[in-house]
């Protein structure tokens, strides 16, 4: 029997990177990289111009940016915020993602958080991709209704 041939693309290569090193090292040879706790400050400060400069550099096409977030649609912005801040609170102290919440100035994963109403989110979104994210992995969470429109939203998103 002859082997199997597949014809299919390579999947992507992202990296997890973070810290200068690492985002030229995933310019330089990566397809792009992959966030999380990260703000739109940073993405637009210090991700996004420094994993392009690498690419660039390295004669590569421009890079995947995948910023991961957790994401909250509700009417209650305060205690959603600090819901996030008490469920994700092992990332304000790890130091790669601790720094990443000190280049955006927050206390906490609260403070990068996207959180509001479904107008208030989408426009948070949208800054985002406006800040150079180049797609976004989001993480749902609150109490089951918080949660369903949350996901109500990132599909209406996704298909618009």
């Amino acid at each position: 029997m002859a082997p199997l041939e597949i014809k299919a693309p390579p999947p992507p290569v992202l990296v997890a990177a973070l810290a200068p090193r690492m985002l030229e090292l995933a310019g330089t040879l990566a397809d792009g990289t992959i966030t999380w706790m990260t703000g739109p400050d940073t993405i637009g400060s210090h991700i996004a111009p420094s994993i392009t400069a690498a690419a660039e550099k390295a004669g590569r096409p421009a890079p995947r940016v995948e910023v991961c977030l957790p994401v909250c649609v509700t009417t209650d912005v305060g205690g959603a915020r600090t819901t996030a801040d008490s469920t994700f609170a092992i990332y304000g102290h790890l130091p790669s993602y601790r720094a990443m919440l000190d280049r955006e100035g927050a206390a906490g994963p609260g403070g990068v958080a996207i959180v509001g109403d479904e107008d208030s989110v989408a426009a948070q979104i949208r800054s985002l991709f406006d800040r150079g994210a180049t797609g976004l992995s989001a993480f749902p969470y609150g109490s089951d209704d918080e949660i369903s429109r949350s996901v109500a939203l990132l599909g209406e998103l996704a298909r618009s």
